[in-house]
């Protein structure tokens, strides 16, 4: 059973949102739903996928359609926030049980341009086709009658975007973390320290009692239990990257730094091949088997 915990809605406007933790990979998954109409979406859901078999299952994702179903909870919209590194999406998954229209920044675009290259695939990734709206910053929708505006927040990816739902709901993707954690890596290909500072501090520029929603978290040596919920004040005041000021060239400096010393997510290079047509599993080849193709040696650390 997924852990879950749900964000209650603070009344008119606000959106109620419950958290499921995958604990494999870190990722937290949404289920945002709007109380007035019953109309909800989910927000970067995890398929299952185990590197050591290569392979695949639904059951994550499955457990967040049964509490939707008992919440009586329409999921009007699959979102993801960018192309992850280190889940397989369950976008494609679940657009074939509900139908509902899947959405992605328009940027990841230029992301499948430089994974073409790095897997050798000239031909390969097509997000038009893949996902059904592809959102630029500042673009709007709605969950219900929850407004909903598109931020783009690149530097994790460069593509990465926040969705800012309702009054007073705001989630961040890969870009902080809770507050003694602190932000997260910007060293993927595409991505930008620099470019996440500014993301950074466009989201402070929200209210303060908005409540931030992260993409990730593992836990402290203090903290053990998994924590995925925030406020713009908590961060600005307690971020243990960016409070007391923290300039823009110390944040750089301080990022790249930590990032030299990080390991690649061990699922990156099976999953991104998948990730880039919403989590679609490649097709069958002549022997009815799917295969993916896994580019060697090059995203070794300089020494």
């Amino acid at each position: 059973m997924t852990l879950n915990k749900t964000s209650p809605s603070r009344g008119p406007g606000s959106a109620e949102v419950t958290g499921f933790y995958d604990a494999d990979t870190g990722s937290i998954q949404y289920l945002v739903s709007d109380p007035e109409t019953g109309k909800g979406a989910v927000i970067d859901t995890v398929m299952g996928f185990d590197p050591a078999q290569a392979s695949t299952d639904s059951s994550g994702a499955q457990e967040i359609l049964a509490f939707a179903r008992s919440a009586n909870i329409e999921i009007t919209w699959i979102l993801d926030t960018h192309p992850h590194a280190d889940h397989l999406m369950a976008s494609s998954w679940l657009k074939q049980q509900l139908g509902a229209p899947n959405a992605i920044g328009e940027k990841v675009c230029e992301i499948a341009g430089l994974w073409r290259e790095l897997y050798h695939m000239p031909g390969a990734f097509d997000p038009p086709r893949d996902f059904d709206r592809l959102f630029a910053d500042g673009d709007t929708f709605e969950i219900g009658s929850l407004p909903v505006r598109v931020m783009l927040t690149p530097g994790h990816t460069l593509g990465s975007i926040t969705y800012v739902v309702g009054a007073d709901a705001a989630f961040v993707n890969d870009t902080f973390m809770q507050p003694d954690v602190g932000t997260s890596r910007a060293d993927f290909p595409g991505g930008s320290a620099a470019e996440l500072y500014d993301s950074l501090q466009a989201i402070l520029a929200l209210s303060d009692d908005t409540r931030l929603f992260v993409g990730h978290d593992y836990g402290t040596d203090e903290r053990e239990d998994p924590a995925w919920e925030s406020t713009v004040g908590q961060q600005r005041r307690d971020n243990a990257h960016l409070a007391g000021n923290t300039s823009k060239d110390a944040y750089i400096k301080l990022r790249e730094e930590r990032d030299q010393t990080l390991a690649l997510p061990d699922r990156m290079l099976h999953v991104l091949q998948m990730n880039l047509r919403a989590g679609r599993l490649p097709e069958p080849e002549s022997d009815g088997k799917r295969y993916l193709k896994i580019p060697l040696n090059r995203f070794e650390k300089e020494t």
